[in-house]
């Protein structure tokens, strides 16, 4: 990895400005002026919302990934009085993440939708902090192969795997050295729900974590566990070793958000508040330290942290994620695939909270056979996956 010089101010194309890690990101970027600048700013559809983060951080470009949402962008745009281009379209969103200008690039999308232009900041050899772990879950070794090739820096923004970033040896992962990563997740909200009163969970309930602040679709992968199954194909990615070598642990308090335990016997856990801005300053300013407006763990104050082995009758999702991870490529974009088209139907009431699982087992179990080799195969599997995903939803 090559870090940026600190004297060179960072240009930074943020994509999913609106979202809670792209604000988060923000706050952070804004508390350090001599150090960052704000390039691009992308959205899907909050334009009203975008503009009004464009007036604050004066960006030299906005880009809205639906077409449908253009001509309201450039309205609010020349309304405010910005002096910035407004585009749209994936191939916007792939220009101002391999702009030369651009030095950084937070891939904040979520879902599917980020694979392109994450992938296109990669080949363009920019400094990737990668908050899309969908990027990795859906193209994983061709990702990674690009990540060489190409002599991009990946930064891992997610709080578990910089976790283990931070607390990996600088040479990076060593069999010889370590036993295995631990993988912490809270278990949601429903740790301690009657299964059995799980067919009749709300969207609401689903989106009430216990200690993050995310938006809906990552609120329900982590009451499931599938954002946990997701991150432990991820992490089999990032740091190059198989699915033998990661653990899940449950943490309910999310202050130790993983650890690497060593041959010696040392465990290594990186903890602080449950707070993202605290691995988004540490991607940002990597190799050094800035102050990210997280307050400080007070020691006195922590009791009774629990660690426990997950539950497999009540988080089925996790289970599937990790068989997937042992499966090969077809298996974890199936998977990805099907999470999403699920969830959204769940949030939009069409299916209940246990019909999640349902429809990304049977989706798996059908597209094992897909050829993922290529850039394209990917999605084109991802394509076929939804659509297999889209006729179970009608079967149930």
């Amino acid at each position: 990895m090559k870090p940026i010089k600190t004297n060179q101010i960072q240009n930074i194309t943020l994509l999913g400005a609106t979202g809670s890690i792209g604000l988060s990101t923000l706050d952070v970027v804004a508390r350090h002026p001599e150090r960052f600048r704000i390039f691009a700013l992308t959205c899907h559809s909050k334009v009203e919302e975008l503009v009004k983060l464009a007036v604050i951080h004066q960006p030299r470009h906005l880009v809205t990934s639906s077409e449908a949402h253009y001509s309201e962008l450039q309205k609010y745009a020349e309304q405010a009085g910005l002096n910035c281009e407004v585009h749209c379209g994936i191939e916007a969103l792939c220009a101002v993440s391999s702009a030369p200008d651009v030095n950084t690039v937070m891939a904040a999308i979520v879902g599917a939708a980020g694979l392109l232009p994450t992938f296109s900041a990669v080949t363009s050899g920019k400094k990737v902090l990668l908050a899309n772990k969908e990027s990795l879950v859906m193209s994983g070794k061709l990702f990674m192969d690009a990540v060489a090739e190409h002599n991009a820096t990946l930064l891992p923004v997610d709080s578990e795997h910089n976790a283990i970033f931070q607390c990996l040896p600088e040479q990076g992962y060593c069999e010889r050295q370590i036993r295995k990563i631990l993988l912490t997740g809270s278990g949601g909200p429903f740790l301690k729900h009657d299964i059995s009163t799980f067919t009749d969970i709300t969207p609401e309930q689903a989106c009430k974590h216990p200690n993050w602040s995310m938006g809906q679709k990552i609120s329900v992968d982590s009451a499931t566990m599938m954002n946990k199954g997701l991150e432990f194909i991820e992490a089999c990615h990032l740091f190059h070793v198989s699915g033998d070598n990661i653990d899940v642990v449950i943490h309910p308090q999310s202050i130790v958000h993983s650890m690497v335990q060593y041959s010696d016997g040392s465990v290594l856990a990186q903890m602080g508040q449950p707070d993202m801005r605290t691995p988004i300053a540490h991607t940002l300013s990597w190799p050094e330290r800035i102050e990210s407006g997280v307050a400080s763990l007070d020691f006195s104050q922590l009791v009774d942290l629990q660690f426990l082995k997950p539950d497999f009758e009540r988080f089925p999702c996790l289970q599937l994620a990790i068989e997937c991870a042992s499966q090969g490529q077809a298996a974890t974009t199936a998977l990805n695939a099907a999470n999403e088209i699920a969830v959204a139907a769940f949030l939009d009431r069409k299916i209940r909270y246990t019909d999640i699982f349902k429809v990304c087992q049977q989706t798996v179990e059908q597209g094992l056979g897909d050829k993922v080799e290529s850039l394209d195969d990917i999605i084109a599997c991802d394509a076929n996956s939804r659509k297999i995903a889209a006729e179970i939803l009608e079967s149930i």
